[in-house]
């Protein structure tokens, strides 16, 4: 026996299915200003961790000396967090008090 099939409601589930999905929210990952780190080595973090070329490291590291913070670069959660803890053991390893923070863009 064959059995009828009702297109309209495979499309208005399909419909339903698709309208969920969403993009995953994007964060920014903040470097903020202190009194301790050097420049260079704000550098060496972009360059190491976030994978910047020098000259866009050495202008996101005077955004953070001028102006108090700068975006090291926009990620999803879980890889904004990964990349913090990589910066955060590098500035153990060296002894500087390097504060980074992740917030939603």
């Amino acid at each position: 026996m064959s059995e009828k099939r009702n297109y309209s409601e495979e499309i208005s589930i399909k419909e339903k299915i698709e309208t969920k999905i969403n993009k995953p929210n994007k964060y920014l990952v903040i470097i903020h200003n202190d009194d301790y780190t050097s420049m260079e080595f704000v550098v060496q973090v972009l360059v190491g961790v976030f994978k910047k070329q020098v000259v866009e490291a050495t202008k996101i590291m005077f955004d953070v000396h001028k102006k108090g913070n700068g975006v090291a670069g926009i990620y999803s959660y879980d890889v904004g967090l990964t990349k913090i803890d990589q910066a955060m053991m590098m500035c153990e390893e060296s002894g500087f008090p390097l504060k980074l923070t992740l917030e939603k863009e």
